[in-house]
Order: structure tokens, then C-alpha cells, then sequence
């Protein structure tokens, strides 16, 4: 980040946090997300430098991911990005598989990205730019754009990012 938190430069950024937050929580395939025992996502720290947001979400499948990312509320922010953040040395989104009813750990996060910025896209650390199956096997794009609003993979693996 820019700025801490409660920076008057941060504040067009932090207005948004909970309906960015709430908008994930419902959207179709979101599993979990990494926040602290009060519900704030904003206060896990997974490096020591403090201007480093961490978010940790667990998702049925890549496409309700993207749409989420890509096709919804979060854009805007996501576009306005460099208003309040440092470009970031090194991989910033790491996606893999993980069994379906499994969450993944700060740990295995910090992990997956150190393993993407040293070898590239891989099937244990990929990006949406270059993706792989839950088979470990690559894959051109993306099965469909947007989920059907309300479909949900019971039955398919998750994608931790």
C-alpha cells in the first residue's frame, strides 16, 4: 500500500473493503476467505511489512473466480489499484488446486508464490494467464466465462488463490 489504513490517502480504498468483501461472500463458487476470528481481512499480516494486504480466498473453480475478479464490483477498485498500492516485486496472484473441503494456509500462500516467481506457472502455482486442470494437465482458457448466476460445483475440486 500507498499509505497505511487509516491514511487519509487510503480512505477512497477502504470505503470499498466491505462491499468488495460482502460482493465475494456472495457470488456463485466462492468457498472462504482468509480473515481474522473478528472478520476482518484486512488485519492478517503474512509478511513483516505491514503496507502488504494478504488476501487468501478459496474458490469452487476458476471461472466464478474470474467473473468475480473480472465481471463484477471489484473491478473498479481493482482498476483504480495503483491509486493506493506500490507495484509489487515479484508474483502478486498465485492460483492452484486444492481437495474440496481443504483451506489453504499463509503458509502454502506464501509458498505457492515464492514457487511461481522462481519457475514460472506450473500446475502447483499458476496465473489466469497461463493456466492448468485440477489433473495437473494445461488448459487453453477458461471452461466458460461467467458461471450461471447461482450454479455451484459441488463435486469439482477448489482453486485456492
Amino acid at each position: 500500500m500507498m499509505a497505511s489504513l487509516d491514511d487519509p490517502a487510503m480512505a477512497d480504498f477502504v470505503v470499498q473493503i466491505g462491499r468488495v468483501n460482502a460482493e465475494a461472500d456472495g457470488s456463485p463458487g466462492f468457498v472462504w476467505r482468509l480473515q481474522t476470528p473478528e472478520g476482518d481481512s484486512t488485519g492478517v499480516r503474512a509478511y513483516s511489512d505491514s503496507r502488504v494486504l494478504f488476501n487468501l480466498s478459496v474458490w469452487e473453480d476458476l471461472e466464478s473466480l474470474f467473473a468475480y475478479t473480472y465481471r463484477s464490483g471489484h473491478l473498479e477498485p481493482f482498476r483504480a489499484r495503483r491509486r493506493w498500492f506500490e507495484r509489487f516485486d515479484g508474483a502478486h496472484l498465485a492460483l492452484w488446486w486444492i481437495p474440496a473441503g481443504t483451506l489453504p494456509t499463509i503458509e502454502e500462500a506464501r509458498a505457492r508464490l515464492e514457487r511461481l516467481d522462481r519457475e514460472g506457472p506450473t500446475p502447483e502455482a499458476f496465473t489466469f494467464k497461463r493456466l492448468f486442470g485440477p489433473d495437473g494437465a494445461p488448459r487453453e482458457r477458461l471452461l466458460r466465462p461467467v458461471p450461471l448466476d447461482g450454479e455451484r460445483r459441488t463435486d469439482a475440486e477448489q482453486n485456492a488463490v
